[in-house]
Protein backbone atom coordinates (compact mmCIF):
# COMPACT_ATOMS: atom_id res chain seq x y z
CA UNK A 1 0.00 0.00 0.00
CA UNK A 2 1.32 3.42 -0.72
CA UNK A 3 -0.22 6.51 0.95
CA UNK A 4 0.06 10.66 0.38
CA UNK A 5 1.44 12.08 3.60
CA UNK A 6 1.12 16.06 4.04
CA UNK A 7 2.74 17.90 6.70
CA UNK A 8 0.94 21.56 7.09
CA UNK A 9 3.05 24.04 8.55
CA UNK A 10 2.95 27.56 8.46
CA UNK A 11 5.08 28.25 6.32
CA UNK A 12 5.33 24.95 4.31
CA UNK A 13 3.97 21.74 3.22
CA UNK A 14 5.60 18.81 2.91
CA UNK A 15 4.61 16.01 0.64
CA UNK A 16 5.67 12.57 0.60
CA UNK A 17 4.57 9.22 -0.35
CA UNK A 18 5.06 6.73 1.73
CA UNK A 19 5.17 2.55 1.05
CA UNK A 20 4.29 -0.07 3.92
CA UNK A 21 7.48 -0.52 4.92
CA UNK A 22 7.59 3.54 6.39
CA UNK A 23 10.12 4.09 3.63
CA UNK A 24 9.88 7.69 1.99
CA UNK A 25 9.52 7.02 -1.82
CA UNK A 26 8.94 10.82 -2.90
CA UNK A 27 9.07 14.05 -1.56
CA UNK A 28 7.95 16.85 -2.55
CA UNK A 29 7.85 20.58 -0.84
CA UNK A 30 5.87 23.42 -1.61
CA UNK A 31 5.72 27.13 0.46
CA UNK A 32 1.92 27.28 2.50
CA UNK A 33 0.02 29.85 0.92
CA UNK A 34 -3.80 31.15 1.63
CA UNK A 35 -6.43 30.52 1.19
CA UNK A 36 -5.19 27.34 2.15
CA UNK A 37 -7.63 24.51 0.94
CA UNK A 38 -8.05 24.82 -2.72
CA UNK A 39 -4.29 25.47 -3.15
CA UNK A 40 -3.69 22.02 -0.97
CA UNK A 41 -6.32 20.18 -2.78
CA UNK A 42 -4.81 21.44 -6.04
CA UNK A 43 -1.39 20.10 -4.83
CA UNK A 44 -2.34 17.19 -3.64
CA UNK A 45 -4.66 16.49 -6.95
CA UNK A 46 -1.41 17.51 -8.97
CA UNK A 47 0.75 14.39 -7.08
CA UNK A 48 -2.57 11.69 -7.49
CA UNK A 49 -2.67 12.16 -11.07
CA UNK A 50 1.39 11.42 -11.31
CA UNK A 51 1.05 8.39 -8.91
CA UNK A 52 -2.29 6.78 -9.35
CA UNK A 53 -0.59 4.00 -7.01
CA UNK A 54 -1.85 6.37 -4.09
CA UNK A 55 -4.52 4.21 -2.01
CA UNK A 56 -5.10 6.53 0.83
CA UNK A 57 -4.16 10.46 2.57
CA UNK A 58 -2.64 11.40 5.93
CA UNK A 59 -2.60 14.93 6.75
CA UNK A 60 -0.79 16.33 9.36
CA UNK A 61 -1.52 20.19 10.60
CA UNK A 62 -1.31 22.80 12.85
CA UNK A 63 -3.96 23.51 14.66
CA UNK A 64 -6.57 21.44 16.50
CA UNK A 65 -8.34 18.91 14.71
CA UNK A 66 -11.66 16.76 15.64
CA UNK A 67 -10.05 13.33 14.20
CA UNK A 68 -12.93 11.65 13.78
CA UNK A 69 -14.55 14.38 11.20
CA UNK A 70 -11.53 15.71 9.81
CA UNK A 71 -12.32 19.34 11.19
CA UNK A 72 -10.02 22.12 12.17
CA UNK A 73 -11.46 23.00 15.31
CA UNK A 74 -8.68 25.82 16.09
CA UNK A 75 -6.29 27.53 14.33
CA UNK A 76 -4.85 30.96 15.02
CA UNK A 77 -4.75 33.63 12.26
CA UNK A 78 -0.95 32.42 11.26
CA UNK A 79 -3.50 29.97 8.87
CA UNK A 80 -6.20 32.59 8.29
CA UNK A 81 -9.61 30.78 7.30
CA UNK A 82 -8.07 27.64 8.14
CA UNK A 83 -10.36 26.79 11.19
CA UNK A 84 -13.37 25.39 10.30
CA UNK A 85 -12.42 23.75 7.33
CA UNK A 86 -13.32 19.99 6.80
CA UNK A 87 -10.45 19.19 5.24
CA UNK A 88 -11.49 15.33 5.68
CA UNK A 89 -14.89 15.84 3.76
CA UNK A 90 -13.88 17.57 0.76
CA UNK A 91 -10.63 16.17 0.06
CA UNK A 92 -12.19 12.72 0.11
CA UNK A 93 -14.90 14.03 -2.32
CA UNK A 94 -12.31 15.62 -4.36
CA UNK A 95 -9.82 12.77 -4.54
CA UNK A 96 -12.34 9.48 -4.09
CA UNK A 97 -9.61 8.21 -1.62
CA UNK A 98 -9.60 8.02 2.26
CA UNK A 99 -8.14 10.76 4.35
CA UNK A 100 -7.42 11.21 7.73
CA UNK A 101 -6.98 14.17 9.24
CA UNK A 102 -4.61 14.92 12.50
CA UNK A 103 -2.56 17.36 14.60
CA UNK A 104 1.09 17.59 12.95
CA UNK A 105 2.44 17.19 16.52
CA UNK A 106 0.24 14.12 17.03
CA UNK A 107 1.80 12.66 13.58
CA UNK A 108 4.83 13.08 14.69
CA UNK A 109 4.46 11.36 17.88
CA UNK A 110 3.22 8.59 16.04
CA UNK A 111 6.25 8.86 14.08
CA UNK A 112 8.61 8.31 16.48
CA UNK A 113 6.71 6.04 18.85
CA UNK A 114 6.25 3.45 15.64
CA UNK A 115 9.37 3.65 14.03
CA UNK A 116 11.84 6.19 15.70
CA UNK A 117 13.38 7.04 18.90
CA UNK A 118 10.32 5.77 21.15
CA UNK A 119 10.23 2.10 19.14
CA UNK A 120 9.41 0.10 21.38
CA UNK A 121 7.65 1.89 24.13
CA UNK A 122 4.03 1.70 25.25
CA UNK A 123 3.43 4.92 26.36
CA UNK A 124 5.20 8.20 24.53
CA UNK A 125 4.86 11.74 24.71
CA UNK A 126 6.50 13.86 21.84
CA UNK A 127 7.86 16.96 22.21
CA UNK A 128 8.68 19.81 19.18
CA UNK A 129 10.13 22.40 20.04
CA UNK A 130 10.11 24.65 16.76
CA UNK A 131 8.21 27.88 16.05
CA UNK A 132 5.92 26.95 19.00
CA UNK A 133 5.83 24.39 21.69
CA UNK A 134 3.85 21.14 20.16
CA UNK A 135 3.38 17.45 22.20
CA UNK A 136 1.51 14.27 21.28
CA UNK A 137 0.71 11.31 23.35
CA UNK A 138 0.69 7.66 21.86
CA UNK A 139 -0.23 4.87 23.74
CA UNK A 140 0.13 1.45 21.94
CA UNK A 141 -0.28 2.80 18.90
CA UNK A 142 -3.33 5.47 19.25
CA UNK A 143 -3.23 8.54 19.50
CA UNK A 144 -4.86 10.23 22.20
CA UNK A 145 -7.07 13.37 20.71
CA UNK A 146 -9.37 14.49 23.20
CA UNK A 147 -12.45 15.66 22.94
CA UNK A 148 -12.20 18.71 20.65
CA UNK A 149 -8.54 17.31 19.75
CA UNK A 150 -6.99 19.76 21.64
CA UNK A 151 -5.24 16.65 23.80
CA UNK A 152 -1.77 17.34 25.02
CA UNK A 153 -1.66 21.13 23.59
CA UNK A 154 1.74 21.30 25.72
CA UNK A 155 2.43 24.61 24.17
CA UNK A 156 -0.86 26.11 25.92
CA UNK A 157 -0.45 24.79 29.38
CA UNK A 158 0.37 27.49 31.80
CA UNK A 159 3.50 28.11 33.29
CA UNK A 160 3.78 31.15 34.10
CA UNK A 161 -0.03 33.16 35.40
CA UNK A 162 -0.02 36.44 34.12
CA UNK A 163 3.13 36.16 31.90
CA UNK A 164 3.57 36.75 28.26
CA UNK A 165 0.03 36.75 25.95
CA UNK A 166 0.29 33.91 24.22
CA UNK A 167 -0.94 33.69 20.32
CA UNK A 168 -4.16 31.57 22.07
CA UNK A 169 -4.95 35.03 23.46
CA UNK A 170 -4.08 33.61 26.90
CA UNK A 171 -1.23 34.85 29.24
CA UNK A 172 1.54 32.68 30.20
CA UNK A 173 1.43 29.17 27.84
CA UNK A 174 4.52 27.55 28.18
CA UNK A 175 5.28 27.95 24.55
CA UNK A 176 5.88 31.81 25.36
CA UNK A 177 8.70 30.74 27.38
CA UNK A 178 9.98 26.77 25.50
CA UNK A 179 9.94 27.79 22.09
CA UNK A 180 12.08 28.99 18.81
CA UNK A 181 9.58 32.12 19.52
CA UNK A 182 10.28 32.62 22.84
CA UNK A 183 14.01 32.59 22.80
CA UNK A 184 14.32 35.00 20.13
CA UNK A 185 12.10 37.37 22.23
CA UNK A 186 14.31 36.58 24.76
CA UNK A 187 17.21 37.78 22.87
CA UNK A 188 15.67 40.79 21.87
CA UNK A 189 14.80 41.75 25.67
CA UNK A 190 18.63 40.78 26.61
CA UNK A 191 20.21 42.28 23.53
CA UNK A 192 21.85 39.54 22.75
CA UNK A 193 24.09 40.14 19.98
CA UNK A 194 27.20 39.00 17.53
CA UNK A 195 30.29 40.21 16.46
CA UNK A 196 28.39 42.58 14.06
CA UNK A 197 25.89 43.94 16.12
CA UNK A 198 23.05 41.55 15.02
CA UNK A 199 20.61 39.54 17.55
CA UNK A 200 21.94 36.32 17.45
CA UNK A 201 19.97 32.92 16.58
CA UNK A 202 18.60 30.33 18.83
CA UNK A 203 21.22 28.28 18.10
CA UNK A 204 23.98 31.29 17.61
CA UNK A 205 22.41 31.59 21.64
CA UNK A 206 23.79 28.15 22.64
CA UNK A 207 27.10 28.24 21.48
CA UNK A 208 27.58 31.52 23.32
CA UNK A 209 26.71 29.57 26.27
CA UNK A 210 29.47 27.35 25.88
CA UNK A 211 31.73 29.83 25.46
CA UNK A 212 31.17 31.71 28.60
CA UNK A 213 28.68 34.38 27.36
CA UNK A 214 27.21 35.20 30.96
CA UNK A 215 23.73 36.41 29.55
CA UNK A 216 23.34 33.54 27.14
CA UNK A 217 24.41 31.40 30.11
CA UNK A 218 21.38 32.64 32.27
CA UNK A 219 19.08 32.46 29.28
CA UNK A 220 19.82 28.55 28.45
CA UNK A 221 19.66 27.74 32.28
CA UNK A 222 16.27 29.34 32.55
CA UNK A 223 15.41 27.64 29.25
CA UNK A 224 16.15 24.53 30.41
CA UNK A 225 14.71 24.31 33.78
CA UNK A 226 11.19 25.81 32.28
CA UNK A 227 11.29 22.85 29.87
CA UNK A 228 12.31 20.59 32.98
CA UNK A 229 9.11 22.03 34.67
CA UNK A 230 6.95 20.71 31.80
CA UNK A 231 8.15 17.24 31.58
CA UNK A 232 7.49 16.94 35.35
CA UNK A 233 3.91 18.15 35.48
CA UNK A 234 3.44 16.16 32.01
CA UNK A 235 4.57 13.18 33.80
CA UNK A 236 2.25 13.53 36.72
CA UNK A 237 -0.48 13.21 34.48
CA UNK A 238 0.65 10.93 31.73
CA UNK A 239 2.95 8.56 33.44
CA UNK A 240 4.98 7.87 30.51
CA UNK A 241 7.45 5.65 30.03
CA UNK A 242 8.85 7.60 26.93
CA UNK A 243 9.65 11.34 26.14
CA UNK A 244 10.72 12.08 22.84
CA UNK A 245 12.38 15.94 21.96
CA UNK A 246 12.12 17.11 18.50
CA UNK A 247 11.32 20.16 16.11
CA UNK A 248 13.92 23.18 15.05
CA UNK A 249 15.17 23.83 18.50
CA UNK A 250 16.51 20.37 19.43
CA UNK A 251 18.77 20.56 16.49
CA UNK A 252 21.00 22.55 18.78
CA UNK A 253 20.30 20.00 21.46
CA UNK A 254 24.42 18.92 22.02
CA UNK A 255 24.40 22.34 23.72
CA UNK A 256 21.88 21.72 26.25
CA UNK A 257 21.46 18.92 26.87
CA UNK A 258 23.16 17.82 30.05
CA UNK A 259 21.46 21.15 31.19
CA UNK A 260 17.92 19.75 30.91
CA UNK A 261 18.40 16.54 32.50
CA UNK A 262 20.48 17.69 35.54
CA UNK A 263 17.27 20.07 35.63
CA UNK A 264 15.07 17.33 35.15
CA UNK A 265 16.11 14.89 37.26
CA UNK A 266 15.22 15.99 40.60
CA UNK A 267 11.91 16.63 39.44
CA UNK A 268 10.82 13.21 38.36
CA UNK A 269 8.43 11.12 40.33
CA UNK A 270 9.57 8.03 38.59
CA UNK A 271 12.01 7.26 36.03
CA UNK A 272 11.66 8.33 32.88
CA UNK A 273 13.29 7.75 29.33
CA UNK A 274 14.38 10.94 27.83
CA UNK A 275 15.40 10.64 24.16
CA UNK A 276 16.34 12.83 21.03
CA UNK A 277 13.90 12.86 18.09
CA UNK A 278 15.14 10.19 15.10
CA UNK A 279 12.95 11.79 12.66
CA UNK A 280 13.80 15.41 11.62
CA UNK A 281 11.69 17.50 9.10
CA UNK A 282 9.64 14.64 7.66
CA UNK A 283 8.36 13.12 10.85
CA UNK A 284 5.27 14.93 10.98
CA UNK A 285 4.95 13.75 7.00
CA UNK A 286 5.29 10.49 8.05
CA UNK A 287 3.64 10.15 10.96
CA UNK A 288 0.85 11.86 8.75
CA UNK A 289 0.94 8.53 6.22
CA UNK A 290 0.93 6.50 9.49
CA UNK A 291 -2.42 7.69 10.33
CA UNK A 292 -3.76 5.43 7.71
CA UNK A 293 -0.81 2.55 7.66
CA UNK A 294 -0.65 2.21 10.97
CA UNK A 295 -4.51 1.49 11.13
CA UNK A 296 -4.14 -1.10 8.72
CA UNK A 297 -1.77 -2.76 10.54
CA UNK A 298 0.49 -3.08 7.30
CA UNK A 299 3.38 -0.99 9.12
CA UNK A 300 3.32 -3.11 12.70
CA UNK A 301 3.93 -6.15 10.66
CA UNK A 302 7.25 -4.93 8.83
CA UNK A 303 8.67 -3.37 11.53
Amino acid sequence: MKVLGVDIGGTKVRMGIVGSDGQVLEDLIVPTEVPLYPYLEMKILQILKDHPEVQAIGIGTRGMVDAEKGVITFETETLPGWQGTEVKTLLEKASGLRVEVNNDANCASLAESMLGAAKGFRRTLCLTLGTGLGGGFVEDGIIMNGTHGGACEVGHTILYPGGHVCSCGRPGCSEQYVSGTALRRIIAEQSIVDENNQLVSPNHLFQLALEGHTVAQAVTQKFTSDLAIVISSLQAVLDMDCVVIGGGVSDSADSWWDLLMNALEPLLLKPLEVKRAKFGNEAGMLGAALLVLSDEKEIVSKK
